[in-house]
């Protein structure tokens, strides 16, 4: 039966869209009881899980905006949050909110009209090893700002919405604050422009290429933008089973391939790195035959990793170069990237891409230059919570992140590096993540990341850090051996730092200002 919400586990509790559609009515109809209408925004506060998306499509009926909120963040990180989208109610899992310690913060918030708890489902509470699945003091009574999202959904004379979806608002994404505060990005509403939905349902199959009966799996966190916007795309298709997996495990993702004969997933290069050092015994034990279509985005994703993925699976891996603000820009398949590698490929149809100077003039073919976009799909978008925007974010209708990168001679684009992370070091430009990718491929290195720190001398010198694999250690000497021959001298880093865990999220971006302030202070 296609179009099936399957929450894996150890028990797998499926749902259908019929099903769906009826807990998202009756979603819809508490949030209009709590004054939820035309671009308000609600707040989801959950680990990976179905429910997740019946609030979406509620947020569809009654026409809101939605946050999704990182759950590693203490309540403290979100309650500034909250407070800038001006959010009217929060949906949160019980076991993230930690007694009255997290509930009086957000009793500060002037805008949150409700809370509804939700008892964190028991595949989340295996998955990450937790056993107390009631850390509120007491269950909430009525008519306090505390609902119980279970009890509402099993009230036998529930109410539901009645009227059609609204216009899809969408989500309203912050950044992660890894530059500092985060930043709300929010859409203009354009009514020239086709319902957003109806977008998401054409992605589908335009960057996707699902068809009727083919399987998604999705397990990176569904706060972050891209894995939440490809299973959107499941969703709005109607015809696609999605199996939403709490967090990502190597070994149980070649179990759920062969398990569900799983066609798509989307996959970050942490993950691919991951797999691969799994023993050849455990990497061929699973039939994984069934999967045709492995979507990367997010992070960089190192050549010789690409290739050893395309060797192990065949050639289904295609890679995005996207962002939160802008969407899904680029798209390269595995054919592609065997001839160009280290290219994320071309501008999708409806996108645009431009590579400027400094001053603002187009670079010549293969010149590094600032990376500007334009999708003509997607209405332009603001920053909240920030106190301005830099000059150069917009030249006409494109926009730039910062991401440096040049286009070939062939219009295929290539990443060097964030344009605050490019390295000057006696003048040269170093990128970290062409280092990044060189020492990821060491046996001694589990993860690792490069980035610049003052230098009395040259301006900046170039540092690596680095976790090293179970039962094994790094020394400069070891690793400047390793690059001889691989890497010009001048890219070579001056000074290696050996942690237990780098800053990193799911999804592979770091946290490099963390790394940086350690050598500020």
């Amino acid at each position: 039966m296609a179009g099936v919400f399957h929450q894996c586990g150890q028990s797998i509790c499926k749902r259908t869209r019929d099903e769906m559609d009826e807990r998202a009515r009756i979603i819809a109809h508490a949030l209009a009881e709590q004054g939820v209408c035309d671009n308000d925004v609600v707040a989801i506060f959950m680990r990976n899980h179905v429910d997740i998306f019946e609030i979406v499509e509620a947020c569809r009926y009654v026409g809101s905006r939605y946050v999704l909120l990182n759950w590693h963040s203490p309540i403290v990180e979100l309650v500034p949050i909250l407070d800038d989208c001006g959010a009217k109610v929060l949906f949160a899992h019980r076991d993230l909110l930690k007694g009255e310690n997290d509930l009086k913060p957000l009793s500060l918030v002037p805008t949150l009209s409700a809370i509804y708890t939700i008892k964190t489902p028991k595949s989340i509470l295996e998955r990450y090893h937790l056993t107390d699945n009631s850390l509120l003091a007491s269950e909430p009574k009525a008519g306090e700002q505390y609902q119980c999202f279970d009890t509402l959904l099993a009230a036998p004379n529930a109410k539901r919405h009645s009227k059609p979806p609204k216009r899809f608002k969408g989500m309203f994404p912050y950044t992660s604050g890894s530059t500092g505060k985060p930043k709300g990005i929010k859409r203009d509403e354009d009514l020239t422009r086709p319902d957003p939905y109806l977008i998401f349902k054409g992605l589908s199959e335009a960057l996707m290429q699902l068809s009727i009966g083919d399987r998604f799996f999705v397990s990176a966190p569904l706060y972050h933008s891209a894995p939440h916007a490809l299973t959107l795309c499941c969703l709005a298709a109607g015809n696609i089973d999605v199996y939403i997996e709490p967090q990502f495990d190597p070994e149980r993702f070649l179990q759920d391939i062969e398990r569900f004969k799983l066609t798509h997933a989307y996959i970050v290069p942490t993950m691919m790195v991951r797999l691969l050092k799994l023993p050849e015994s455990i990497r061929s034990k699973y039939d994984t035959s069934s999967l045709r279509f492995a979507l990367s985005t997010g992070s960089a994703l190192p050549g010789d990793v690409k290739e050893a993925m395309i060797n192990w699976f065949g050639p289904i891996f295609y890679e995005s170069y996207g962002a939160s603000e802008l969407g899904f820009m680029t798209l390269i398949s595995s054919q592609e990237a065997l001839e160009k590698p280290n290219s994320v490929g071309k501008p999708i149809p409806g996108a645009a891409l431009k590579i400027l100077s400094d001053n603002k003039e187009a670079c010549e073919v293969g010149d590094v230059g600032v990376i500007y976009a334009h999708l003509s799909m997607f209405a332009p978008f603001k920053y909240t919570n920030t106190t301005g925007t830099p000059s150069d974010l917009h030249v006409g209708e494109f926009t730039t992140l910062g991401d440096m990168g040049y286009v070939d001679e062939d219009g295929y684009l290539y990443i060097c590096d964030r344009k605050k992370d490019m390295i000057i070091s006696g003048g040269a430009n170093i990128f970290p993540a062409e280092i990044e990718s060189v020492i990821i491929e060491m046996p001694e290195v589990a993860d690792c990341a490069v980035f610049g720190v003052s230098d009395a001398e040259y301006g900046e010198k170039v540092v690596v850090a680095v976790q090293c694999s179970p039962g094994n250690t790094l020394s400069i000497d070891t690793l400047h051996g390793y690059l001889g021959g691989k890497l010009a001298r001048f890219k070579w880093p001056k000074m290696l730092q050996i942690l237990d865990a780098l800053p990193r999220e799911d999804t592979g971006k770091i946290f490099k200002n963390k790394l940086r302030a350690q050598f500020s202070q």
